[in-house]
Order: C-alpha cells, then sequence, then structure tokens
C-alpha cells in the first residue's frame, strides 16, 4: 500500500500506510459486543499482511483489553507496524466503564505509558495521543510531560485528539506535535475550518476516525436499520431514523461517483478523504475481512479534478441532519 508521512515539524516525521487501522471496535462495545478474540487477532494479522502498518488503540477501549489484543495480534510483526495508543480519561473512574472523568496530570500520564507498554508489548509507544483536552491540565505541562517521555524513549511521538487550534499550537511550542486525530468525513467537515489550515501551517499530520461515517457513509444503513442496543447509534442525534432518511442523499452522491470509478461508496469516501492533503490518513475499523479489503481499496481510488467538483457542488446542496454525539459527549470536544 502506498506510505504516508505525519508530522515532520521537527524533521522526523512517521511513516504509516495510506490507510490505518481503528481497531475500537474489536473490544468496545459502543457499536455492539466485542468481536471473537480469535478472530480479531486472526484479521489484524491479516490486515498487516495486506500492507496495513499504522493501527490505533487506546487504554479506554475495552477497557485495556483492546490494547492487549494488539499486543498479542501484532507482536510478530514487531519493528513493521505502528502503533498508536491514547492517554487521557481517569479509569479508576465510574467502576472502570471507560467513560470516567478526564485526567491529564503528569504522574497519570507516566503511570498510563508504562501500563501501555506493557500491554502493547513494545519498548516505546509510536505515538501517544492526549485522548481529550483536559481543562484541569495545562497543555503545556501535558507536552511537556510527554517530550520527556521521549526523551527516556519510552515514547516516540506525540500527538492530540479532538483539540482546538489554539491548545494545538501551545502543544506544539512545548513538544512538536506528529498527529492530530479527531472525526473528519464528508458528513462531518467541521475540521475544515480552522484545524486542517492550523495542520498545514505547522506540519502537523491528521487521522480522521469515523471516516466512513460510523458506517453510514458505506451505504449499508439506512432508515430502517436496526441497532443492538448497546450499539452507540441508538444514541446519536444523527441515527435517529428522521435523519438517517434525510442525510440519505449524501450517500445517494457517493454511490454515483463510485458507480463511474467501478468502486464502492466507501471506497470513494476514503478516496475523498485521502485527495484533501497528502499527510491525512483515516483509520476506518471493521471486524470482518470483506470490509478490511473494501478499506484498503479505497487507498487505490484516485478522484479526477472533475469527481471532486461534483462532490463539492453536490455537497454545498445537501444540509445533513442530526448532531454527531449526544451533548455530554460533543462537549468533551474542543472547538
Amino acid at each position: 500500500m502506498q506510505k504516508r508521512i505525519l508530522g515532520n515539524a521537527n524533521g522526523s516525521g512517521l511513516e504509516v500506510s495510506a490507510i490505518g487501522y481503528g481497531a475500537m471496535g474489536m473490544s468496545s462495545v459502543h457499536y455492539g459486543p466485542a468481536g471473537d478474540h480469535a478472530d480479531n487477532v486472526a484479521l489484524l494479522r491479516k490486515a498487516a499482511e495486506l500492507g496495513v502498518t499504522f493501527f490505533d488503540t487506546a487504554e479506554v477501549y475495552g477497557p485495556f483489553t483492546n490494547e492487549e489484543l494488539l499486543g498479542e495480534a501484532l507482536e510478530p510483526f514487531k519493528g513493521e507496524v505502528v502503533i498508536a495508543t491514547k492517554f487521557g480519561f481517569d479509569m479508576g473512574f465510574a467502576g472502570h466503564t471507560g467513560h470516567g472523568g478526564l485526567n491529564s496530570r503528569p504522574d497519570h500520564i507516566r503511570a498510563v505509558a508504562e501500563a501501555s507498554l506493557k500491554r502493547l508489548r513494545v519498548d516505546a509507544i509510536d505515538l501517544f495521543y492526549q485522548h481529550r483536552v483536559d481543562p484541569a491540565v495545562p497543555i503545556e505541562d501535558v507536552a511537556g510531560t510527554v517530550r520527556d517521555l521521549i526523551a527516556e524513549g519510552k515514547v516516540k511521538h506525540f500527538g492530540l485528539s479532538e483539540a482546538g487550534a489554539a491548545t494545538i499550537r501551545r502543544a506544539h511550542a512545548v513538544q512538536p506535535v506528529t498527529a492530530l486525530q479527531s472525526e473528519y468525513s464528508l458528513w462531518w467537515r467541521h475540521a475544515e475550518a480552522e484545524i486542517l489550515p492550523t495542520l498545514a501551517e505547522l506540519g502537523i499530520g491528521f487521522v480522521p476516525f469515523s471516516p466512513l461515517g460510523k458506517g453510514f457513509l458505506t451505504g449499508k444503513i439506512d432508515a430502517a436499520t436496526e441497532f443492538p442496543g448497546v450499539d452507540i447509534r441508538n444514541s446519536i442525534p444523527r441515527f435517529s431514523a428522521e435523519a438517517r432518511a434525510a442525510n440519505q442523499a449524501l450517500v445517494d452522491l457517493l454511490s454515483a461517483v463510485a458507480a463511474r470509478q467501478g468502486a464502492t461508496s466507501a471506497q470513494v469516501a476514503l478516496g475523498w478523504i485521502l485527495a484533501q492533503h497528502p499527510w491525512i490518513v483515516p483509520i476506518p475499523g471493521t471486524r470482518k475481512l470483506c470490509r478490511l479489503q473494501e478499506n484498503i481499496g479505497g487507498a487505490a481510488v484516485e478522484l479526477s479534478v472533475q469527481d471532486l467538483a461534483d462532490i463539492e457542488a453536490a455537497c454545498t446542496q445537501i444540509t445533513i441532519q442530526g448532531a454527531r454525539y449526544p451533548a455530554n459527549i460533543e462537549a468533551m470536544s474542543e472547538k
């Protein structure tokens, strides 16, 4: 697969596959029950064999079990793949539900790093993101702690997730930020206003999560689709039956472009993201081999100038309905 570079401000960018792998759904109940362990291991190893070199996890996924899963599955590929993980939640809060309070105190960051190293079975964390900005801890203290961990050889690169432009600048001034991970897709383009210009200016890579709109942009979900009771999409306004029906116009657009390309809607959605900037690396997730292969195929989709213009023109006529998250979750993301 083609490779891309995340971050160049400090002269030591991180080279990864153009399409990464978001592993959250393998262990988290957010999209239904966790997958079978042996099947998950096999799929992760297949992804590596097919050329994926960038894998995303976090201590909060599971919690803890997702890091352990990647540590086991990717151990045979040590030195060949990049594993990103995250700190920033207080896992002792609310009975270890994985959605406790924020905690980016320096001592906590260090404790998370030590634990993640063991679970991932690595000598150094390739990319260590602050999962969400903690308003109780100055971002300079966070960046300084990760800077020290880098100096100690325990972390290689520093990242942020769902951070605003001002926070990115403040962190970057202390320790160069290699990548920002935030949501981005054709149906959530908030990053285009301030975030992408800031990243371009500072030489920071961008890692979009939910690049397929939590599955909606694949065309496999419609107004009649039902999700298991524990699936987070049951609580997301954008996934109400009414919103899905209204947002179908975006899927229809992708389908039309896909027909011209001889591709799938998901591949066009990923190809569109890749066409925006050469330093963007989306991380779609899946538990199915056929979807993995389909997602990887998105890296080969080359949208023409006309395709991109047609998509942009059509998008101006489509008003996406529904908030992307419930208010309590949205409040954790900086704007």
